[in-house]
C-alpha cells in the first residue's frame, strides 16, 4: 500500500512540474499574458505542496528499519526520481525568474518574441490544478510583484533539496532501473491514478495512403528526370549534327 501511494504522489508531482515547464516555455513570447503569470504562480505553488508531501512520505519510509530489502530498493528508486523532479522544478523556477525580469508586461522594456506558439495556456494550467476552469484573481502588477515571491521560493526549494540529501543519503548510481532506457516511449501512455492535473498527449493517427502517395511522387520524379535526360540528349545530337 505504501509503495502504491508513493507512486501516485510522485506521479502527481511529475505531471504538475511538467505542466509548469510547459507554461515557462510561453514566457516572453507572444503567448505571454497576465493570466499566464498567474497560472505559473499557482502551478509552482501546487508543485511545492506536492514536493513537501512526497518528501515527508518517502523520508519516513526510508528511515524505517523494519522494511524489507526489496521495499527499500523500491523506495530508493522513487527517491531518486523525486530528487530529479525537484531538480527540474528548481531549474524551471530560475528560468521563469530570469525571463520574467527581462519581459515585464506592465512596463515593457522589449518586444515579445515571436516563437511560433499560439493559443492560451489555460487548459494546461487547469489540468495542473485539477480544475475544469481556471479562476483569475491576480493583481494587475502580478508580473513584477510575484518575482519577489519567486526568488524566495527558489531559495526554499534549494534548501529543501539540501535537507533531502542530508536526511536521506541515496546514491543515484547505486539504484537499479526497473526497465530499459526508453522503455516508457514504447509503452502505452497512462494517465495514472492521480487526481491532480494530467497533461493530455494526443497521439497522431496514422495517415492512410501516405506511403502510396510517396511512391507515386517518386515515380513521377523519375519520369520527369528521364524525360529531361532524353530532351538534353536530343538537343545535344541536333547541335552536333547541325553545326
Amino acid at each position: 500500500m505504501g509503495k502504491e501511494e508513493c507512486k501516485t504522489m510522485l506521479d502527481a508531482l511529475n505531471k504538475v512540474t511538467a505542466c509548469y515547464r510547459h507554461l515557462v516555455i510561453a514566457l516572453g513570447s507572444t503567448s505571454d499574458s497576465q493570466n499566464l503569470r498567474e497560472e505559473l504562480k499557482k502551478t509552482r505553488k501546487k508543485a511545492q505542496e506536492l514536493a513537501v508531501a512526497n518528501r515527508t512520505k518517502l523520508t519516513t519510509l526510508l528511515k524505517d528499519k523494519s522494511i524489507s530489502k526489496d521495499d527499500r530498493a523500491e523506495y530508493e528508486r522513487l527517491w531518486v526520481l523525486f530528487s530529479s523532479s525537484m531538480e527540474l522544478l528548481e531549474v524551471d523556477m530560475k528560468r521563469s525568474l530570469e525571463i520574467g525580469q527581462d519581459f515585464p508586461l506592465k512596463v515593457p522594456t522589449r518586444h515579445l518574441i515571436q516563437t511560433g506558439m499560439t493559443g492560451a495556456t489555460t487548459t494546461v494550467a487547469a489540468r495542473a490544478m485539477s480544475v475544469q476552469n481556471m479562476k483569475y484573481d491576480g493583481d494587475a502588477n502580478i508580473d513584477t510583484a510575484d518575482l519577489k515571491d519567486l526568488e524566495t521560493e527558489i531559495v526554499q526549494v534549494g534548501q529543501m533539496r539540501e535537507e533531502m540529501e542530508m536526511k536521506v543519503q541515496v546514491a543515484p548510481w547505486a539504484v537499479e532501473a526497473k526497465q530499459e532506457a526508453g522503455a516508457e516511449l514504447k509503452s502505452t501512455l497512462s494517465t495514472g491514478n492521480s487526481s491532480v492535473g494530467v497533461i493530455s498527449i494526443c497521439e497522431e493517427e496514422p495517415k492512410e495512403g501516405l506511403d502510396g502517395e510517396t511512391d507515386i511522387m517518386r515515380i513521377f520524379a523519375g519520369i520527369v528526370f528521364v524525360a529531361i535526360l532524353l530532351i538534353a540528349g536530343i538537343l545535344g545530337y541536333l547541335v552536333i549534327n547541325l553545326s
